[in-house]
């Protein structure tokens, strides 16, 4: 179970349904603020959200590096994760403000995502 607010509160990653749609998790790999190790409640629809503007390129740009990169079967992004243990600014013993500034960054350009609008039938 986790015991501190970066590793409950903050994302460690993204990672997309079959829907399209994306959800933070953090570092147990559950939705941002869960503190369990219940991972059914992961598949929960109303958890996932569809953003305008997610690309390949942009996914890229935020994984920390190839191996920060899950790929589905038909080869594209998935799942991306921020950071490694290496580079986790909260890991560092050490003050580390470039990890700390990198993860800020990602965060910043992940939150002016806007929703796509809903199409309802």
């Amino acid at each position: 179970m986790l015991s501190d607010f970066f590793r409950i509160n903050l994302p460690y990653g993204i990672v997309k349904n079959e829907q399209g749609e994306w959800m933070a998790f953090n570092r147990e790999y559950m939705p941002i603020g869960y503190n369990t190790d219940q991972e059914d409640r992961v598949e929960d629809s109303r958890l996932y959200t569809k953003y305008k503007g997610v690309t390949e390129k942009m996914l890229t740009e935020l994984a920390w590096g190839e191996g920060g990169i899950q790929r589905d079967k038909k080869g594209k992004i998935s799942r991306i994760f921020l950071y490694n243990d290496e580079l986790n600014p909260r890991n560092q013993h050490t003050e580390k403000e470039a990890l700390w500034n990198d993860y800020f960054k990602k965060l910043k350009r992940l939150s002016r995502l806007n929703r796509a609008s809903v199409v309802l039938n």
